[in-house]
């Protein structure tokens, strides 16, 4: 989110889901916040697919700042099926079926 590369909608969808998953950890009781959590994760793995596959810029407009943001976001993107994999342990820790 540091570079102007990607659209404002990738940091809004990811804050978001941030933002949801600390209601999630606050309220350890509530099976609606993880469940709202483990659905935003799983629906900005695919935004952000989206995001990075027509946001990509040529080689000829990559500065290391871009270089640096794109490698971020696909880091983030990798990382998130192991974060949807604990916040499902989690959910099923909570009484989900």
């Amino acid at each position: 989110c540091m570079n102007n590369m990607l659209p404002v909608s990738y940091a809004w969808g990811n804050f978001s889901v941030l933002a949801v998953g600390i209601w999630a950890i606050v309220q350890r009781d509530s099976l609606d916040a993880i469940t709202m959590f483990l659905a935003g994760l799983l629906l900005t793995v695919l935004t952000d697919i989206i995001h990075i596959s027509i946001f990509y810029p040529s080689h000829d407009f990559l500065s290391d700042a871009k270089r640096f943001s794109i490698g971020m976001a696909i880091f983030s993107l990798l990382l998130k099926p192991v974060s949807c994999y604990l916040v499902y342990r989690m959910y099923r820790e909570r009484g989900g079926e």
